[in-house]
């Protein structure tokens, strides 16, 4: 198995990424990927872009050096009623959605984070229509009922993402991971296998990820960035507008 599209990525826009738009396209295409994400951070974790920098991706060809290039962001998911960062109007200017949870950007003053809190959140995320992916949802800090919430996901067409920077620097999330992916596996959940790639070299290596779906013998036909065939019948269903060459 392999990604033809790498939708959880990152550039110096973040400014605790390396690369810029122009370097993480050109990587992709020299490896020959159909589509890549440009998700930088939303406006609550420290260092990341303005409004208007999300807002002028007009600037940006939806192709570019034969690659679909999607321009969206990783939406800080904010509170405990599963709100983002990024302002409605902003979001309908976007192509792609990941949705995530982070330590410094999660309103934590009256709600802490515990499996009961985590679960709900979750469940309400679930119904925000902007959302593509939930990323990086191994997260041991943020552990939610999967077996309650996956099902609701997929129901709501959110992708669960099996983000490899686990398998590379957070080891600790890696049995939540294989959790995560043995439940898809068994409720027939679509999942997404992205890098969240911080630098060039990064991008469209997901080879721990990928191993780990190998040894539990995970359906490839979930994967929906496994094949181009299968990418492009996501987009289709989703209103977003496929590579023009």
């Amino acid at each position: 198995m392999r990604i033809v599209a790498d939708m959880h990525t990152h550039t110096i826009a973040s400014t605790h990424a390396y690369g810029t738009i122009k370097e993480m396209v050109q990587q992709a295409a020299d490896l020959g990927l159909y589509a890549i994400g440009i998700t930088d951070h939303g406006p609550n974790m420290p260092g990341s872009p303005r409004e208007w920098y999300f807002n002028n991706f007009a600037a940006i060809p939806k192709t570019y050096l034969g690659v679909r290039v999607l321009m969206g962001a990783e939406a800080n998911i904010a509170d405990f009623d599963g709100n983002v960062d990024i302002p409605k109007d902003t979001l309908d200017s976007l192509e792609w959605i990941v949705a995530s949870l982070h330590y410094p950007t999660l309103d934590m003053s009256k709600i802490k984070p515990t499996v009961e809190t985590c679960t709900a959140l979750y469940l309400n995320a679930a119904n925000n229509p902007y959302i593509n992916v939930i990323g990086h949802s191994g997260s041991t800090f943020f552990a939610y009922d999967y077996e309650e919430v996956i099902p609701v996901f997929a129901e709501k067409g959110k992708l669960i993402e099996i983000n490899d920077s686990a398998f590379k620097r957070k080891k600790d999330c890696i049995p939540n991971c294989i959790k995560i992916a043995k439940i898809c596996k068994k409720v027939g959940a679509p999942i997404i296998v992205d890098t969240d790639a911080h630098f060039m070299t990064e991008l469209g290596v997901a080879d721990g990820s990928l191993r780990m779906l190998e040894e539990i013998g995970f359906p490839e036909e979930l994967v929906v960035n496994s094949s181009v065939e299968r990418f492009e019948k996501y987009l289709k269903e989703h209103n977003l507008p496929l590579r023009q060459l």
